[in-house]
């Protein structure tokens, strides 16, 4: 019964009974109500609407506010079910032909989004990309333990190259000591607690520390 729906859904389904139930609009919005199982389905149709920009012609400014007003999802979820649906599409196009309509059968977008992400990790070969897909399409392993396995990878590969490690957190170190000298210069500034000298120095301290950041 529709009183015991949540109010989202109630919200998508009054706007589907206005739409032509063969035009994309409401295949998405179909789309949406059935998430869980059709995550992949609405990350092919968002893709289409993103790069055509057809929620123009919806009445819709952005992108943004068409997938928070039309289907309440907010912009973080929204790109990222594109990026793990294109994902699918240029890399794993086998995965797609596959029958995913049955939630079992289905992984996560954050799990599919995670395995991307992994794919551009330079300290990650070939064989351990092939581990992490097997656990995700295969095994249907949860986000989370997908996540430990791919931290312990990555913390295995860095053992294994102490060099690239130490360049890493030398780099993310450097990052955040600027940030703090950053922020202390301009109170200095503010609150006039310093020479102008002194802030001016600061300044090029700044500077040679982000050129020891480009030149790494």
């Amino acid at each position: 019964m529709s009183e015991h729906k949540p109010k989202s859904i109630q919200n998508i389904e009054e706007k589907m009974e206005s739409l032509d139930t063969n035009s994309l609009r409401y295949h998405i919005l179909e789309s949406a109500k059935n998430f869980k199982i059709s995550w992949i389905e609405l990350g092919r149709s968002l893709y289409s609407v993103w790069k055509d920009k057809l929620y123009k012609d919806w009445g819709f400014s952005t992108f943004d506010i068409y997938t928070a007003k039309e289907i309440g999802i907010r912009k973080p979820t929204a790109m990222k079910l594109l990026r793990s649906y294109y994902f699918l599409e240029k890399e794993e196009p086998a995965y797609l032909k596959n029958d995913y309509t049955e939630a079992a059968k289905v992984p996560s977008y954050e799990a599919v989004d995670l395995l991307r992400k992994a794919k551009d990790k330079k300290n990650l070969d070939a064989q351990d990309y092939s581990k992490l897909k097997k656990e995700i399409f295969e095994d249907g392993k949860d986000i989370q333990s997908v996540k430990r396995d791919l931290t312990s990878l990555i913390r295995q590969r860095e053992e294994l190259e102490p060099q690239e490690a130490y360049k890493r957190r030398r780099v993310a170190t450097l990052r955040r000591f600027i940030g703090s000298l950053k922020a202390l210069k301009q109170e200095a500034e503010i609150s006039k607690l310093l020479p102008m000298a002194l802030i001016k120095d600061a300044g090029e301290l700044i500077k040679k520390i982000e050129e020891q950041i480009e030149n790494k």
